[in-house]
């Protein structure tokens, strides 16, 4: 049996199933006008395609929560479209379509740790760390006496994945990354 959350009761966060769908509140706002019936306001988006969608509810409207699992788990390696993830407490393999981590992968080296989300037993989306240490492959040098203020050039890291860094930044250096972002914070 599930449980049910009322609109009214929406926080950021929340996930809930609505016409066969699974999403999480991004924002809310309840509005209660001078005239006519309260309402919740609401930003949502799709646990698994990730689109966002703005829908306003009556805030006795019920809806089943969802529980969606997150699993720590380590990226393995990859065979062809299909991407490989150990869990570490049993060392089973879970094989994944690039579609669904091909994101999170941008930042992730072989045997680096990610979060699988899970709804109903069954993997939908993986998140890399929110920042990332990777090793830079390719970059040119920065040329002597350019040094204005801000200036960039982009660095291929060990995944593939391409970042502008700082002039001083050199090839074989480690950097920190900031995933949400996908842009250079630091070298280490």
């Amino acid at each position: 049996m599930a449980d049910f959350i009322m609109a009214g009761d929406f926080r950021k966060g929340i996930t809930f199933e609505m016409d066969g769908k699974v999403y999480t509140v991004v924002d809310f706002l309840h509005v209660k006008p001078g005239k006519g019936a309260a309402f919740v306001r609401t930003k949502l988006r799709n646990v698994i395609s990730g689109g966002v969608v703005e829908i306003t509810f009556n805030p006795s409207d019920k809806y089943p929560t969802a529980h969606i699992q997150r699993k720590t788990m380590t990226y393995s390696y990859n065979d062809d479209d299909l991407y490989y993830f150990m869990d570490p407490e049993t060392f089973d393999m879970l094989p994944l379509n690039k579609d669904v981590c091909e994101d999170a992968l941008k930042f992730v080296s072989e045997n680096g740790e990610v979060s699988v989300n899970f709804y109903n037993g069954s993997a939908f989306s993986v998140e890399a760390p929110n920042f990332v240490e990777l090793k830079i492959v390719h970059c040119e040098p920065g040329a002597k006496g350019n040094t204005a203020t801000g200036a960039t050039k982009p660095a291929t890291l060990e995944t593939g994945y391409v970042v502008n860094v700082p002039l001083f930044v050199n090839e074989e250096d480690v950097i920190r990354i900031d995933t949400r972002t996908g842009s250079y914070m630091s070298r280490v």
